[in-house]
Order: C-alpha cells, then structure tokens, then sequence
C-alpha cells in the first residue's frame, strides 16, 4: 500500500463529500442531534444531581430535626435515600434512566427504589432515550452508511476504477483512500464525545476510564468504518451496497438487541415480584412479631437473657427486654430479607450477563455492554446502591433499637400507654438521630477495565474481520480488471 497515494484519494473522497447534498443534510442532522443529545442528557443529569442532592439534605435534615420522642417511633418514622448518578451518565444513562432514584428507609421492611426518571420523563415520548450513548451506537454509524456505502461502486458506476487501476494505484491503495476517508469522518463525529468525557472528568471521573471509555467507541466506530469499506468493496452498484449495509445496521443495531433481551429473559427467567412477595412472606412467617415481647418465638431469648443476668422476671434485667426483642427481630428479618434480595440481584446479573456474552455476536452489543460498565451505570452500579441503602437502613434501625433497649427503662416503657406523662417518660433525646450517607460509589478503575475487555476485544477482531473480506474484495476487483 502507498499511503501517499491513499491520502490523495481520501482528500479527494472528502472534497466529494462537500459537493454532496445527501452527505451535507446526513452529516448536520446527525451531528445537530449528537450534540443536542449531549446537551438534553447534561442538562437532565445535571438537574437531577442537584434535585437529589437537595433532597438528600432535607430529608437528612427533617429526619435528624425531629424531636424527643420513642425510638421506635423514629424506626417507622423512617428516612429517605437517593441515588447519586455516576460522572458519566452524562453520556450513557445505562440502567439509571429505568430504576429508582429514590428509597424510603424503615424497619421491618426493604423497600423498592422508585421513581425513575424513565417515567418522570414519559412525556418526551421516543426521544427519552435519545442519550449521547444511543445517538453514538446507532446514528452515527447510519451517517457513516450515507456517506460511504457508493465509495467504490460510485467509481465502478462511473469508469473511473479503469483509470486508477491501469495508473500507478492499486486495489489496496484505492481501498486504504477510501477506508481513511471514512476514518476521518469518524474522528470528526468522535469530537463531541471527547469534549463530554472532559466534563465527565471534572465530574470527578477517573481520566484513565475516560481514555478507555472513548477507546472503546472508537473501536466501534472503526468496525462500522471496516465494514462499510468491506461492503462497499464487494458490491457492483451503490444501490445494492446501501442496501446491504441498511439491513447489516437493522440487524446489528435494532434486532440483536431485541434479540439479546429476549434470550436473556428466556435463559435466565426471574421470579415474579408477587410470587417473591408470597415467598418472603412465608419465610418470616415464624420469625414472630417484634411489637410483641411475649411472642414464643422470643421464649428461647427470655429465657437466655435472664439466665444470663440470673433474674427472675424480665423487669429486672439491666436491658429493655422489648428493645432486645426488637433488636433481634431486626436482625433475624434482615438475614432473610437479604437472603431474597441478594437472589432477586443474582437473577438480574445473570440476565445482563447473557446480554455481555453475546456481544461477540454483535459490535452494538458489544458496545453497549462495554458502554454501561466503563461508565459504571450498569446494573451492577445499581445492586451496590441497593446494598448501600440497606446498609444505612439496618445500622440507623438497630442504633434506634440499642437506645430503646439501653437507655430506656422496660418498667417506664411498659407504662407508657397510661398517661401522657407516662409516654413523655419515654422520649429520648433527639442526639440520637442520626442516619448514614449513600454516595454513589465507584467501582475500581482496574475492576471497570478488565470488566470491559471481552467487549473490547470482540470489536477488534470485528474490526480485523471487516479489515480483511474488504481487501480480499478490492483485490478480487482489480484482478477482474487486470
């Protein structure tokens, strides 16, 4: 190959390309909805950020501002937690647009996460999902498409491959012109994402995932740019190479996915949420009810606690017996409502597992698994948020259920109900409440690189792949002609 050579026929492919009304309109529109992608999902993630932010400090405020009053009145009068988006959600929402955002804390009890911004922002109909991730995985390569499908059929069309094929150019050299052409196009459309992962730097984001993050979508690209090559390479007229390229991007980037959510739900079923209901429901059944200190199933704790203390009647114990019964309960409840949960995240990871392995078969699934777990919005980001939150939720409930049981007389705490008197009695002071922070937590920088490599590597031997049927075309041509 003579790059010389190649770089005259890429300038000259450009140089058509700016008296092309076709690629003009192709290369605006696509470039006004990237960039308006990039500016809706910056201004949308930056006004949740701070939305949840400002929530997040008044509900810490409410909940911490409350009075004296019964600890285990502030156990159900519970706190609310939200979930901090990840730096680069800017660029690649991943499952953040389609779970909560927000959960309620309390005892006894898990709560769902709720309120996605999905549904917040149904009224944007389609264009919800119109993410710098989506306009860079599915439009970019259709611009790609317009401008480079007719690139060596446009020359068989016009005889003009006779001419620079009996000249000094050769079949790889007009190949590797063209290719470069379309690579330099590529690169222009990349601008925008690099300038969003600088923004996503100052974030907070680890530039080192950043580089690697447009590292990967430059390999994506590059696949789009080897296979229109390839294609265009082979095909006799331009008609017939736009459309074989139009069915490869339906097929790559609207029916494999389809295709991969499907398999996913079909290999790797989940549990519906009302039969997981019926299931815990018959779990904690004989856990007993911490309201009730003379439950049985606490009969084995009573009878422990005062041969311990050797007393004869819970009165006497040095502790609240109805704080430790509620101190216990929590924790027995909490072993097996995580039990369920932590199934419940096994069945979600097993599905986007089956997505991730069939990214070989496909360069957007590839990217799209590679995208969401570089960025760190994928579901596994979700799962420690989930964590995170239970972790707050059983330390704040069993700090309250520590004070109800030491700091708070059982004889006093039984006479509450008698009098109002009574139940001030009960009050503890308000130093007590205090609740944890659930900040968005970064996976390791090394943990979201290896996490990533399948994806990567995937799309390079796509890239080679494409590389290698595009010059066995283009020499399968010139030896026609030779």
């Amino acid at each position: 190959m003579n790059l010389r050579i190649a770089k005259v026929i890429a300038k000259e492919e450009w140089r058509y390309w700016g008296r092309s009304k076709l690629g003009i309109a192709a290369s605006l529109t696509v470039g006004v909805l990237v960039v308006a992608s990039l500016v809706s999902t910056f201004v949308r993630m930056e006004s949740e950020r701070e939305s949840r932010e400002s929530f997040q400090t008044n509900a810490t405020e409410t909940f911490e501002s409350q009075p004296a009053r019964h600890p285990h009145r502030m156990v159900h009068y519970g706190h609310y937690v939200f979930r901090e988006p990840a730096p680069m959600a800017v660029i690649d929402p991943g499952v953040d647009a389609y779970t909560g955002t927000a959960m309620f804390l309390e005892g006894h009890r898990q709560n769902s996460a709720v309120f996605s911004p999905r549904y917040a922002s149904a009224h944007a109909g389609p264009f919800a999902d119109l993410s710098p991730a989506f306009a860079y995985q599915v439009l970019v390569p259709l611009l790609l498409i317009v401008l480079g499908f007719g690139a060596m059929p446009r020359e068989r069309e016009g005889k003009t491959d006779y001419l620079l094929l009996s000249s000094s150019v050769s079949g790889s050299d007009l190949w590797l012109g063209k290719t470069l052409a379309l690579a330099g196009a590529m690169a222009a459309a990349l601008i925008p994402l690099a300038l969003a992962l600088l923004l996503a730097i100052s974030f907070g984001e680890s530039a080192v995932v950043a580089i690697y993050f447009l590292l990967g979508y430059l390999a994506y690209q590059l696949v789009w740019v080897l296979v229109i090559s390839a294609v265009s390479a082979w095909m006799r007229s331009a008609s017939a190479s736009f459309s074989l390229l139009l069915a490869v991007w339906v097929v790559f980037c609207v029916i494999m996915p389809r295709f991969a959510a499907s398999t996913a739900q079909v290999t790797s079923p989940m549990v519906g949420k009302i039969a997981s209901d019926f299931a815990v429901l018959e779990a904690v059944r004989n856990l007993g009810d911490s309201h009730n200190a003379n439950d049985p199933a606490f009969a084995a704790l009573r009878a422990q606690l005062l041969e311990q203390y050797d007393v004869d009647d819970v009165a006497d114990l040095p502790i609240n017996f109805r704080g430790v019964v509620a101190e216990t309960a929590e924790a027995n409840l909490t072993e097996v409502l995580n039990e369920f949960a932590e199934e419940k995240m096994a069945e979600e990871l097993a599905q986007a597992q089956v997505v991730h392995w069939l990214g070989i078969l496909s360069p957007t699934l590839a990217i799209r698994s590679f995208s969401v777990m570089t960025a760190g919005t994928d579901v596994r980001q979700y799962h420690t948020f989930l964590r995170e939150a239970e972790r707050v939720r059983f330390e704040f409930v069993q700090a309250l259920n520590s004070v109800h049981a030491r700091e708070l007389s059982y004889t006093v705490d039984m006479q509450r109900s008698n009098d109002e008197a009574s139940e001030r009695r009960t009050r503890v002071s308000p130093s007590h409440w205090r609740v944890g922070h659930v900040g968005w937590q970064p996976p390791r920088t090394g943990e979201r690189i290896t996490n990533g490599l399948l994806q990567l590597f995937a799309l390079i031997a796509w890239a080679i792949l494409a590389a290698f049927l595009g010059l066995r075309g283009i020499n399968a041509g010139a030896r026609e002609h030779g």
